[in-house]
């Protein structure tokens, strides 16, 4: 090793000492490796709940990985502030001859990190980049014309021809632990209140934790329950879904890991999780080709859509009491924590486009505000599939009726019980739609609707037709 040689490793989101790209790339080159976070101030300064659970999850990530970095003698070096002054300036100041990092697609970002790297070469400082957040990046699976898809089908043929021709993408990078810089560091995350410095409170999310550690538990338990995914994951109260989007979102995993476990295909389970992995690739390929998704609809026409605001109802809807119990319970779910399953996801988006009509952007940014797992990709696809704005999306005329939906996912509102309590005397047939219950039945289940839970907010059999009235406005 080049001891007398210096590197910074800018850790964004990924948040982990293994089969990291770039630390892995840094470690190959002979460098002193410093390892360095930087609580973003621009993105932080956006988040307006101070005890957004997401910070806390960051929080905690980032003591695992001082933890085993203190283990060999070295340190986490946090910043807060710009990265674009932050970066070079620590630099400079460590007489870094070279800074590494993996890349980041979203507009933001890709900004940000281009102005690093201009004020690194003003100083005279090399830099080098990595992929690592995906398999395939947004240039790398293309139609035959070289443009970009928009439709998803073609697009993952593709993707798996292209995986199968490139068998070494998923291939390890191994991480010496010996190479990192040694130094005792009286502001590391271990001895410093950096909660209080970028002005968040600590906030204990008892459903999700932080750490890799955790992270591969997670994994680990998913992996024994995989070959049933494709069945389970629609069912809320099943835990069949993988439990571990947070986790990818902030890297504590590696896409070669998750890609891993299902790369053979050996199940219905397995194909469909790859399947769900090529679908995050596919949204961050169409941000990455097509960034004006970021403001605006996909479809140009649909810009155009008159969207009658309503913020009563829409306060209502994130509050998790618009009187459909399924779109209740899922929201109130996010509200506590954080999360919810892709199936409530689609039936709760399409609820507040197509029965509220409503603005898909407010609930796109509502969702941003509260996900753990926000990827704006991923958070950003998922909503233009719903409103049917986006590339591939569903049909106009497609809208789900979260009644039904209910029935058939929740069937024994197992899962709405857990989160509108008020509700749990209502039989399994009646959980579902309590507001057709007649006052008898609503005093037996010491539940009045519209006093100890709200009447629907809307009309769902009117709304539909309204909604179909709309979207024909601009067709």
């Amino acid at each position: 090793m080049k001891s007398s040689n210096k590197a910074l490793v800018w850790f964004r989101r990924d948040l982990r000492l293994e089969d990291h790209t770039a630390l892995a790339a840094a470690i190959a080159q002979g460098y002193e490796v410093i390892p360095v976070f930087v609580f973003d101030k621009i993105i932080l300064d956006k988040i307006k709940d101070k005890k957004d659970l997401r910070l806390t999850f960051i929080y905690d990530s980032l003591k695992e990985i001082e933890e085993e970095l203190i283990s060999h003698g070295s340190s986490l070096t946090i910043l807060y502030g710009d990265p674009c002054t932050e970066i070079p300036n620590i630099a400079k100041e460590l007489k870094a001859q070279k800074v590494f990092f993996n890349r980041d697609y979203e507009p933001y970002a890709i900004t940000r990190d281009n102005n690093v790297i201009n004020e690194l070469k003003k100083l005279n400082i090399d830099v080098e980049n990595f992929r690592d957040h995906v398999i395939f990046e947004g240039k790398d699976v293309v139609k035959n014309d070289g443009t970009p898809y928009k439709v998803f089908t073609p697009y993952s043929r593709a993707w798996l021809a292209r995986l199968q021709q490139n068998p070494q993408r998923l291939k390890k990078f191994k991480v010496t632990k010996s190479s990192f810089h040694i130094f005792n560091n009286k502001l590391s995350i271990s001895n410093f209140d950096w909660m209080n410095r970028i002005g968040f409170q600590y906030t204990e999310n008892i459903f999700v934790k932080g750490g890799r550690s955790e992270a591969l538990a997670r994994l680990k338990k998913f992996k024994t329950k995989i070959y049933d995914y494709n069945h389970l994951r629609d069912f809320p109260s099943r835990e069949g879904t993988s439990n571990i989007s947070p986790y990818i979102r902030f890297g504590l995993i590696s896409i070669r890991e998750l890609v891993d476990i299902c790369a053979e295909g050996k199940n219905s389970g397995e194909k469909s999780w790859l399947n769900e992995l090529i679908w995050r690739e596919f949204y961050q390929m169409i941000l990455f080709n097509f960034p004006k998704v970021e403001k605006a609809a996909f479809k140009d026409e649909y810009n155009d859509i008159q969207w009658p605001t309503d913020n009563k109802i829409i306060e209502k809807w994130k509050l998790g009491e618009t009187g459909v119990p399924i779109v209740d319970a899922a929201m109130r779910e996010l509200y506590l924590y954080g999360t919810m399953p892709n199936r409530l996801r689609m039936i709760v988006a399409s609820y507040f486009c197509k029965i509220m009509l409503q603005d898909w952007k407010v609930g796109e940014q509502y969702f941003a505000d509260k996900l753990m797992d926000f990827d704006l990709a991923a958070n950003n696809g998922g909503w233009q599939w719903s409103s049917s704005t986006g590339c591939d999306a569903a049909p106009y005329f497609r809208i789900f009726n979260p009644y039904a939906q209910s029935k058939k996912f929740d069937a024994d509102g197992e899962y709405i019980r857990r989160f509108c309590p008020e509700l749990s005397h209502f039989s399994n047939k009646d959980i579902h739609a309590p507001h057709e219950c007649d006052l008898l039945k609503q005093i037996e289940a010491k539940c009045k609707i519209g006093e100890d839970y709200p009447s629907p907010i809307v009309n769902y059999a009117v709304r539909r037709e309204e909604c179909l009235k709309l979207y024909k406005t601009i067709k």
